[in-house]
């Protein structure tokens, strides 16, 4: 099945770091013409997914800015329990219709323990429904502590991440949702990041492109959704952790706050989000909204021969927080 995408697409130019650094994760070129990645559950995969936190929820106060500053402190997000974001998003407002987003986001492993989780993600979402695609470290789900790939979309009270469940529909072969990435980025020296977008197609399906080339990875069916069924309203990018009540959280990103400087800062890159007419608009306004001990920023810095806007994230967490 192919989509009918409503956006006319051009490749990345980013950097070439990023340009590289989707790397083949079988040495043996993935799987075979014709067929699917799909997880091998086990006895020990069912045992920790059993222990997996709620969902995080989606709640907006009823007031949205509309103002035209870059970046405006006083967003419309409400944080879950256990759940600390520190993200940029458009500002909330019920008659928003966007048919995507995209991004870059730059690869880090914090270090967590036990349940926790930390990552980095795309969020779209209208009403109780949800799409995430991004990286996150998550010994819970993946009973290690890697960085991996990861989607996950909620329809009303059914959430599922990757393909542990019906619901995403994968076509490609070479890219397992749940593979660990063989490069990560270090503060000061080398990044490594993945580029990832979601669309919606013509026929109402939203569709996981990766790598700078939009590579079709698979997509949700429309059928899954009540409020996705039509457009998404609200979108955010940016970090995210999880951690039990009454345990210290967890580093967010690079380990440290952002300084502006990409070279040591967590980010995201390239933000943008796609119009209900299938235009691909570069994000430069955002509202932020960050939780203690985290930080957030949205930036325009220079990057090469131009200046770009940044989402910088990121906190060694409470347990080291000062």
């Amino acid at each position: 099945m192919k989509p009918t995408l409503s956006t006319i697409k051009k490749d990345s130019t980013f950097s070439s770091t990023t340009n590289r650094s989707w790397t083949i994760w079988s040495k043996d070129g993935g799987c075979p013409f014709g067929t699917v990645p799909v997880k091998r559950m086990t006895k020990d995969d069912l045992i920790r997914l059993s222990r997996m936190p709620p969902p995080e929820d989606v709640t907006f106060n009823a007031e949205y800015d509309v103002s035209n500053n870059n970046s405006r402190p006083n967003g419309g997000y409400i944080s879950s329990q256990g759940y600390k974001v520190a993200i940029a998003q458009i500002s909330y407002n019920p008659h928003n219709n966007f048919a995507g987003a995209g991004m870059v986001t730059i690869l880090y492993n914090p270090q967590v323990n036990g349940q926790q989780h930390s990552g980095s993600r795309l969020k779209i979402h209208k009403g109780s429904d949800i799409l995430q695609v991004g990286w996150r470290v998550d010994p819970t789900l993946y009973g290690d502590i890697k960085t991996r790939l990861f989607i996950h979309f909620q329809a009303g009270k059914i959430h599922c991440f990757n393909t542990l469940c019906p619901g995403f529909v994968q076509v490609n072969h070479d890219i397992p949702l749940d593979t660990p990435f063989m490069n990560i980025s270090q503060r000061g020296g080398e990044q490594w990041g993945i580029t990832v977008h979601i669309d919606r197609d013509l026929s109402g399906n939203w569709w996981l492109l990766m790598t700078p080339n939009f590579t079709r990875v698979g997509f949700w069916p429309q059928s899954l959704f009540t409020d996705l069924k039509s457009f998404a309203t609200n979108v955010d990018w940016g970090g995210v952790v999880y951690s039990p009540p009454g345990v210290p959280e967890p580093p967010m990103g690079s380990s440290q706050f952002p300084i502006e400087n990409t070279l040591y800062d967590a980010y995201c890159a390239d933000v943008t989000i796609v119009n209900e007419k299938g235009k691909t608009i570069e994000v430069d306004s955002t509202i932020t909204h960050t939780d203690y001990p985290y930080k957030v920023e949205f930036k325009e810095l220079s990057h090469g021969a131009k200046d770009k806007y940044f989402v910088l994230y990121g906190g060694p967490g409470e347990s080291t927080h000062v």
